[in-house]
């Protein structure tokens, strides 16, 4: 019996990542193959949920600034026994990060304190007024509840403050009581680079791309000056609009969220027992290839499995960032094949039909 691995991450606002593996798994079913469901993440929206799923703990709850300082009550994960043994966390340049396996970690999801849908009514002036102080709130909470490492999931945010936020809430490293921070980058953009890509989706016109670009500038050169922390040349710290920048400032590892993910659900192994994978999101486009959870699984695949790539949308010829690789992928947008109206209202009935007619159709290309 053929099998197919359905690890995608989130169609953004219409399906979460578990919604879109458990449809991909029923359309693969439904036409006699068997399936497994791996929702995936990379440090964005969706990270908390994944990483529950895997490391159990406790969801608790803390109210905090949100990204306009209104109070919000935002979830994170305890987790009191750490992470499981042989989970390999590399920072930048290789640096090996303290696991903190016989101790207690706690998973935060920036998203959840300082997203882009924490803005009621979104104004003109919000991409430069949004601001991190609640990841740091979020920060504190865990380390004051006991948490030896701090997982910190930096993606979806409203944000391109630098971070200077959150470590204006945490205030010095001293307040961190010896707990290590480990961000997960879901992207690998440098710091001063972050406004420029990420600041006009949070809706910046192009006069203040220009100003967040030189506050950001001017950050790296404070936490350089001030801190010791060269922030320029790490490798995602413009994650979440250079919060992971300004959290490494504070001394935290930067780590690609992808690979903490993957290796949590040793992706390898199970995409290496597939005959098809299935990967995707609601959007695709250069960026997913940027250490994003589409990217990371289709680089995952490689030439050993041939990939389903699904997505609401993609950009006009992403074809690009796969052809160099090798093995087989096939790309379906839900919009083009659902329409419009059904891919934002019925995503998961859409991901079923696409995910069952390619069973079949991969199912014929094989026997024949």
């Amino acid at each position: 019996m053929p099998h197919l691995v359905a690890a995608p991450d989130k169609f953004r606002g219409t399906a979460t990542a578990a919604e879109a593996a458990a449809a991909a798994s029923r359309g693969a079913r439904a036409v006699g193959w068997s399936a497994e469901e791996l929702p995936l993440a990379d440090g964005g929206e969706g990270t908390l949920d994944v990483l529950a799923s895997a490391l159990g703990g406790e969801r608790r709850h803390a109210i905090v600034r949100g990204p306009l300082g209104e109070p919000v009550e935002a979830a994170w994960l305890f987790v009191p026994h750490g992470l499981p043994r042989g989970v390999l966390l590399l920072a930048d340049a290789g640096r090996k990060v303290p696991e903190a396996e016989d101790g207690p970690v706690a998973v935060i999801e920036s998203a959840l304190a300082a997203g882009r849908a924490l803005l009621a009514e979104p104004e003109g002036d919000d991409p430069v007024r949004a601001r991190t102080e609640g990841v740091g709130d979020l920060i504190l909470a865990a380390v004051e509840a006991g948490a030896r490492l701090v997982v910190v999931g930096a993606g979806g945010t409203a944000t391109t403050d630098g971070g200077c936020g959150a470590l204006s809430a945490v205030g010095s490293r001293t307040r961190l009581s010896g707990a290590s921070i480990v961000v997960a980058c879901d992207v690998s953009t440098p710091f001063r680079k972050a406004a420029v890509t990420f600041s006009p989706q949070k809706g910046a016109t192009p006069a203040q791309v220009a100003a967040l670009s030189a506050r950001l500038d001017g950050l790296a050169t404070r936490y350089r000056e001030e801190l010791g922390i060269d922030v320029g040349p790490l490798t995602g710290a413009g994650a979440a609009g250079g919060l992971a920048g300004g959290l490494a400032a504070l001394g935290a590892h930067l780590v690609p969220g992808f690979a903490l993910v993957a290796s949590l659900f040793d992706l390898d192994r199970r995409i290496a027992g597939a005959d098809l994978v299935m990967t995707g999101e609601g959007r695709v486009d250069a960026t997913s290839f940027e250490g994003k959870v589409v990217g990371g699984v289709l680089a995952a695949a490689g030439g050993l499995v041939p990939a389903l790539c699904v997505a609401g949308q993609f950009e006009p010829d992403i074809a690009r960032c796969w052809s160099h690789r090798p093995g087989r992928v096939d790309a379906v947008s839900l919009v083009a094949t659902a329409g419009d109206e059904r891919a934002r209202l019925a995503p998961t009935d859409a991901v079923f039909d696409v995910v069952a007619s390619a069973c079949r159709r991969w199912g014929r290309d094989t026997c024949s």
